[in-house]
């Protein structure tokens, strides 16, 4: 149940030490004070937490009274943020958590010790605590067992585990693939069982954490992991259509739609969220487009994916910007082939494209994941490196206030004029302002301009 350590990959962490004066200032004002949860996991694989969490038997109001900047997010379960240079700092109370009936939070709390604390969490390696004034880690649960045999565990009852909160189904499997851990039988069993209620959590908590799964660093075993338990086709039905979806084999060796983007997922380096989902998401269309004809082919299943991950984006509440990247990601990445045919001007428009970086990423992927044929490519890579910035996106010849000076009116075909001028300037054809004044006279005559408004 105790164990000393020393948490020697922790040490040069400035948030771990000032983890430790909180937890000081609270044993010097008499109480108990523990580091709590995956800080402890983390520390213990010698990993540097994202957050740490302290545990304690100091009431909020106790908590509140010793640290001047201290932010109440939820007394009625126990919790205190205190601000300290270093970051935010979550400080509970040791409690036991009363019944879930919305399946999400408890109906009510009884304050309790580290014990009682330690029973009320979700898994056995996420149930630790590290006590700073003996140096040891205190378990109570098995967990420093399951982190030997590499096995995630629900502590007690799966299944009552999974009833209180329905969103630590998805939890299991994100843990479970980030920490390369085989989920235990008899929790994985009860995800199985409870797999319809993930649909009972917020969208926006599912997005979180499907988000997490693909920007850990393991989507390919999370995703795999969604697939074996039953959970996909609840929360992401989209991608659970692509399985068994056969591809032309003479472009697609590596098998079916499904494992196409599994392979995608495995490949993925340190994603933007955007591109994480857009990787998910880029085939999503070619069940709706499957047709057999000379061969197997699924014609604009680049659109039809939009319009679909467009529908999902909306339904698990990514932001509008969000929303645009990822569905322009999806309906561009076919136009990447037909880089090297374009004319300069739609070229350069192309590349300049706010997402193309992400755009070229995606591809490279699809392309490493099915034929592994990578000429468009590094030619578009060749393109970008040897195109001067001033080239790719030259300073205007011309702006509202010349075509305004030459006798038009404001209005809806300035934006047309304004760009073809710019993309005769792209194509080459355009050198100078006094060139680009001489070809706006002749195309665009004072009277037509104002006959078209």
């Amino acid at each position: 149940m105790k164990k000393r350590v020393r948490m020697n990959t922790l040490e040069n962490d400035p948030r771990w030490r000032a983890a430790l004066d909180i937890c000081a200032r609270l044993h010097k004002a008499g109480y108990r004070a523990l580091l709590a949860g995956g800080c402890v996991r983390d520390g213990l694989l010698g990993v540097v937490p994202k957050d740490y969490d302290i545990a304690t038997n100091a009431r909020p109001e106790d908590v509140a009274r010793l640290f001047r900047r201290c932010v109440d997010v939820g007394a009625t379960y126990g919790v205190q943020i205190v601000i300290l240079p270093e970051g935010q700092f979550e400080v509970t109370t040791f409690r036991s958590d009363g019944p879930y009936s919305d399946g999400r939070h408890p109906d009510h709390i009884v304050f309790a010790d580290e014990i009682g604390d330690a029973q009320r969490r979700d898994f056995t390696v996420n149930a630790l605590f590290y006590d700073p004034s003996t140096n040891a880690v205190l378990d109570y649960v098995g967990g420093q067992e399951d982190m030997c045999g590499k096995c995630l565990r629900a502590v007690g009852d799966p299944r009552l585990r999974f009833s209180e909160d329905h969103l630590r189904l998805l939890r299991a499997v994100r843990f479970a693939a980030r920490l390369g851990y085989a989920i235990e039988p008899e929790t994985a069993k009860a995800i199985r069982d409870a797999a319809p209620l993930v649909c009972t959590t917020s969208a926006e908590r599912i997005r979180d954490e499907i988000v997490k799964m693909l920007t850990e660093g393991h989507a390919r075993a999370a995703f795999v992991g969604l697939d074996e338990l039953g959970l996909i086709e609840y929360v992401l039905p989209e991608v659970a259509r692509m399985k068994g979806v056969e591809q032309p084999p003479e472009f697609h060796p590596e098998g079916d739609v499904f494992l196409h983007t599994l392979l995608m997922l495995e490949l993925m380096h340190e994603p933007t969220p955007e591109l994480a989902m857009a990787v998910l998401l880029h085939d999503v269309g070619k069940p709706l487009t499957q047709t057999f004809e000379d061969r197997i082919r699924f014609n604009y299943h680049d659109k039809a994916g939009a319009r679909l991950a467009t529908d999902l984006c909306k339904r698990l509440r990514f932001s509008n910007g969000s929303t645009e990247r990822i569905v322009s990601l999806i309906l561009n990445h076919m136009r990447l082939d037909a880089a090297p045919q374009m004319r300069p001007s739609k070229l350069k428009r192309f590349v300049r494209e706010p997402w193309f970086t992400d755009l070229l990423e995606l591809c490279r992927l699809d392309c490493r994941a099915s034929h592994n044929a990578l000429d468009t490519i590094e030619w578009v890579q060749r393109y970008l490196a040897e195109m001067p910035p001033d080239i790719l996106k030259p300073e205007p010849l011309l702006r509202g206030d010349d075509l305004i000076a030459l006798g038009h009116a404001p209005g809806p075909l300035f934006a047309t004029m304004l760009r073809t001028i710019e993309d005769e300037q792209l194509d080459g054809r355009l050198h100078n302002r006094n060139e680009a004044l001489e070809f706006a006279r002749k195309n665009w005559p004072r009277q037509a301009s104002i006959e078209a408004l």
